[in-house]
């Protein structure tokens, strides 16, 4: 492997069913035809403190037959992403899609793979298509982090713990291993204070020049007061989370929260936020049947597995395979949306990839806009085919790490050129 990374995990060949490459149009390629997203929200104190997940799907997917004037009847399969909701997500997912207008022909899933859960969907759904099970779907993400987050109960198989140190690993908190990314790999507190300030003030640029207008579907939303009473409709079109005034000067007046001599603290961290976000893909032949824009296409995907104890570093393993599958290099890829999760773990990657600054999320990642777990994945996707549209680019990568020691990463290509 071409980069100084600590463990050996070897590139994958591409799978001989791999055939989309980039530059060459296919009547089979997988595309994407709209990719939407809500604002994300403070948890617990946000816009959509009092807005259920399901309400949060079922905006999206109204607002993807809204935008695209797809018949509904025409979406074979949805499949939602989702980490802390109870029951997976399962009945409140499929009553999202049939409030949004789907048939009762069309088919839910939801899956669970932590925070790569959205990007996951949408994978799940392309990879259906391409086997020839559908012909068009839905990938979705969402979380309520307010309503789901704070009441999870996570068990912990202490007896395993003591019989593996990898599998006890799997249990040790992610802020943790986010200390330990950074002991690790000497990433100081004032380094990720830095690219945590950067990522405010890309967003907050962004934003103030209505960049992500184009992938944010305004909402009515309902609130209420201290009291649970009061229902007061309040709209929702603008990520809340971004500090255009963020600094290391005040970043540094904040005190670590998982070690008290860390450098993880609420700052250089990504924020708790509710939001969903929707991605439309079927196969190039079909857009063109049904005369549905096409804004770009999904290549090729991959997840790995890390060491637990430093599950931040996924992202550093799986861009570089997802990339080779596709036939490019990493200079080839013109923006990467890099989950950041935790200052260290996304500063880690882009440093052993040595990734230029300027290709790493130029709207601000999730410190800035929030990271509502499962909904992240397709979150990014709705975030980086506007950028690559307006930069004139062609290559984009999605990825992230995952709870217990995973990356995933995504290749897609912008056809809005």
């Amino acid at each position: 492997m071409p980069y100084n990374l600590p463990y050996p995990i070897p590139l994958a060949p591409a799978p001989e069913a791999q055939v989309t490459k980039v530059g060459v149009k296919s009547p089979e390629d997988v595309v994407v035809v709209s990719a939407l997203r809500t604002a994300l929200t403070k948890g617990r104190k946000g816009g959509f403190k009092d807005t259920l997940a399901d309400q949060l799907v079922q905006y999206v997917l109204k607002a993807t037959i809204d935008r695209t004037g797809i018949d509904p009847k025409l979406v074979q399969d949805i499949c939602v992403g989702n980490v802390d909701a109870p029951g997976g997500l399962a009945t409140p997912a499929r009553m999202a899609a049939l409030a949004a207008g789907f048939p009762e022909t069309t088919s839910v899933s939801t899956t669970n793979r932590q925070c790569s859960s959205g990007l996951q969907a949408c994978v799940t759904i392309a990879s259906a298509i391409q086997a020839g099970l559908i012909d068009i779907g839905i990938g979705a993400g969402v979380e309520s982090m307010s309503s789901d987050y704070y009441k999870r109960d996570r068990l912990m198989s202490k007896k395993i713990a003591k019989e593996l140190k990898s599998a006890g690993d799997c249990l040790v908190p992610m802020g943790i291993t986010s200390e330990n990314v950074a002991e690790d790999y000497g990433l100081t507190r004032l380094a990720q204070d830095e690219f945590s300030v950067e990522s405010h003030k890309k967003a907050a640029a962004a934003q103030a020049a209505g960049y992500f207008k184009e992938e944010i579907v305004p909402i009515k939303a309902t609130i209420l007061d201290k009291d649970g009473e009061n229902p007061k409709e309040i709209l929702v079109d603008q990520d809340e989370g971004i500090r255009a005034n963020s600094s290391v000067e005040n970043l540094a007046k904040l005190k670590p929260v998982f070690k008290k001599d860390g450098s993880t603290h609420a700052g250089n961290a990504s924020q708790i936020s509710d939001g969903a976000a929707a991605v439309l893909l079927m196969k190039r032949k079909t857009a063109l049947a049904l005369n549905l824009p096409i804004i770009g296409k999904y290549v090729t995907a991959c997840t790995v597995g890390v060491p637990p104890h430093v599950m931040g570093i996924g992202p550093a393993y799986a861009i570089p395979v997802a990339v080779e599958r596709a036939g490019l290099k990493l200079d080839n890829v013109d923006i990467f949306e890099i989950n950041e999760a935790f200052a260290s773990q996304a500063l880690y990657t882009v440093r052993v990839l040595g990734i230029p600054k300027n290709k790493v999320n130029p709207k601000g990642g999730a410190i800035a806009i929030g990271h509502p777990l499962g909904s992240t994945g397709a979150r990014q996707v709705a975030t980086l085919f506007p950028e690559l549209k307006r930069t004139k680019s062609r290559v984009g990568v999605t990825s992230m790490c995952m709870g217990t020691g995973m990356g995933m990463a995504c290749v897609w290509e912008n056809e809005q050129l």
